[in-house]
Parts: C-alpha cells; sequence; structure tokens
C-alpha cells in the first residue's frame, strides 16, 4: 500500500483495526524518514544542535535518539571542536 493510502485508511476512524495498523506503519515510514534526514544534515556539515532546532526538540534529545543509529562513517561535529 502507499504513503497516501496508508495515510487514509490511518485518518478514517470507522476501522479502527485497520486504522491503528496503518498508524504504526506511518510511525515506522515516519522514523526512516527522520533517520535519513538527520544523516543527510550530519553529512551536509549541520551541528546536533542545528538537527535538533529543525525536528522541535532538544540537542540532548536528537543526539540520545540517533547518536547510535547514524551510519558510523558520517563524520560528526563534536561540541568542544
Amino acid at each position: 500500500m502507499e504513503p497516501r493510502q496508508i495515510a487514509k485508511t490511518a485518518a478514517d476512524t470507522n476501522d479502527p483495526r485497520s486504522g491503528l495498523r496503518a498508524v504504526a506503519s506511518l510511525r515506522v515510514l515516519a522514523d526512516t524518514l527522520e533517520l535519513a534526514q538527520v544523516e543527510a544534515a550530519l553529512r551536509e556539515g549541520m551541528s546536533w544542535q542545528d538537527v535538533a532546532d529543525a525536528l522541535g526538540v532538544t540537542r540532548q534529545a536528537a543526539h540520545k535518539k540517533y547518536a547510535k543509529r547514524i551510519d558510523p562513517r558520517i563524520p560528526v561535529p563534536r561540541r568542544n571542536q
């Protein structure tokens, strides 16, 4: 099922079982896309603070969520550099 159809199913409250499965699918998709964007941002030289600001979270929250999940080949800016 394509993302638009999944979103439509997630918004339809007539079938909660299907809607909940669709919401779970959207959450996985959003998490996957968010990680890809965080990696792209770090590759572009953005700091953890820049990433956090874009996501609307604290620097610590962004780092905690993604520091161990990003591609280890990405050069990550350090706070004291």
